[in-house]
């Protein structure tokens, strides 16, 4: 131990010192256009790491040039929060942001985010007015609601409504539709945040309306129905629809709340996906109070949506946790112009409705041209065009199967995780699946501009 010490001191002593380096040659060009901290950071590390391969008795060569040094500042300066291509085939993708906005959102965002706006100052009246006005009428007039409200999320949404209608009272839900979603939210812990009281009735697979109305006391402040968004009962079932359970509520002057998950202004099974209840059918059902998303299936910006009766809109406006969860300017703006497609018949112009609606045909005729440009800038790679399956995510229509292709893309020299790997560090990095030992490039997703940025960073994995 102490001849190995004897021999990687001289060594360490020899590294040079920060100060030294960005006095340098290498790095009097980095420095004029980058940070002064990046380009000093830069080489902190790269003296750090050489001085660590020193101390394990590992060769240290020291690149301390201004490529080296340049490739660690783009690094430190990359944005974390990112771009990327989703050609996994599911559309509404958690983990890359569900809903892409449309145009007209994303303008909208642009011309209210880069100065004031009226958020919360009536212009026609010169006072003070409030945020949640700015799509009240869109919200009524599309869901055919008398009020509406917005909240940053569902879950706030839910969680904010059992407060404000519920707290230190019952709530019966059926058991069946006690659910879990991503990041581990539960109908039962909401409950117990919120302050009320959970009531089970029914089983995990039947639940009639006789349960409801035995389990109905006069400590009951709310029915609750969830949609089951992210899985499906099938086979011996049996469940009490939102009219029914409405009517059951108002025998007993009981409101009823259904929580919608992913929800839809549309009908989906216009595009050839599995029906799923759309808000404004929820509303014309009786519900008094209707929860839902607003980037999931209606292709809008994080928000959580209430349409419903004035009166349980108003309690959840004016309870204090609403300043917690009230959304910002640039949520507002993108919603209302999202919605304002809704209204004017431009559906077609929202991203996800755009994707779930692809034809077989324009997909195929997508990634034919995406394996075209492939072949040109990866020669060394193998890909042909294949049929898949693609899903329509977050938490939607779990049993949906949308028929999509994809270009697989394959190679002698590179294993499937290696070209995934690569495709993930290209700028904007591609986010792609791996199928029987292949790397599957699903189209669905994908704008028309992306598949010459998808297929450049193909062409990374032969430079890798």
């Amino acid at each position: 131990m102490a001849a190995r010490t004897q021999k990687v001191t001289p060594l360490l002593r020899e590294l040079p010192s920060v100060d030294e380096v960005l006095r340098g040659e290498a790095c009097a060009t980095l420095l004029v256009r980058s940070p002064r901290w990046a380009v000093a950071q830069a080489v902190r590390d790269a003296v750090a790491e050489a001085r660590a391969r020193l101390r394990g008795s590992q060769p240290a060569a020291l690149e301390l040039d201004e490529a080296a040094l340049s490739r660690r500042v783009a690094g430190l300066l990359a944005p974390s929060l990112r771009r990327v291509l989703n050609a996994t085939g599911v559309v509404l993708h958690t983990n890359l942001g569900r809903a892409p906005l449309a145009a007209a959102a994303i303008e909208r965002v642009r011309q209210v985010a880069s100065g004031y706006a009226n958020l919360e100052y009536s212009l026609s009246e010169r006072r003070r007015g409030s945020r949640h006005d700015h799509v009240q009428d869109l919200l009524v007039s599309l869901c055919g609601a008398e009020a509406g409200v917005v909240v940053n999320n569902n879950a706030a949404a839910v969680l904010l409504s059992l407060a404000a209608l519920a707290a230190g009272r019952e709530v019966v839900v059926s058991r069946g539709e006690l659910v879990e979603i991503g990041g581990s939210f539960r109908i039962p812990d909401v409950m117990r945040a919120s302050g009320a009281r959970l009531v089970e009735v029914g089983t995990t697979n039947k639940t009639h309306a006789r349960d409801y109305r035995e389990a109905i006391t006069s400590e009951t402040a709310l029915l609750l129905k969830v949609h089951r968004s992210n899985f499906a009962l099938i086979g011996f079932t049996a469940e009490v629809g939102v009219a029914e359970l409405v009517a059951i509520g108002r025998e007993r002057d009981v409101p009823t709340m259904v929580d919608l998950g992913s929800g839809s202004l549309v009908d989906l099974a216009s595009l050839s996906l599995p029906v799923e209840p759309t808000a404004p059918d929820v509303v014309r059902e009786g519900a008094d109070l209707v929860t839902f998303s607003g980037d999931k299936l209606l292709g809008g910006p994080q928000a959580g949506i209430l349409v419903g009766k004035a009166e349980l809109c108003e309690r959840v406006r004016q309870h204090p946790l609403m300043r917690a969860m009230r959304p910002d300017k640039m949520t507002l703006a993108a919603l209302e112009a999202t919605l304002e497609l809704y209204r004017d018949g431009l559906a077609a112009e929202v991203p996800v409705m755009r994707m779930l609606s692809a034809t077989a045909e324009h997909l195929h005729r997508r990634a034919e041209e995406l394996c075209a440009l492939v072949r040109r800038a990866a020669p060394g790679l193998r890909c042909e065009v294949t049929e898949v399956t693609s899903q329509v995510g977050g938490g939607a229509l779990p049993l949906a199967a949308p028929r999509s292709f994809a270009v697989a893309v394959s190679g002698e020299k590179h294993s499937a995780e290696d070209i995934e790997g690569a495709l993930r560090a290209a700028d904007p990095a591609v986010v792609a699946r791996i199928d029987e030992g292949r790397v599957l490039l699903d189209v669905r997703c994908l704008y028309d501009h992306d598949l010459v940025e998808v297929a450049r960073a193909t062409g990374s994995v032969e430079r890798a």
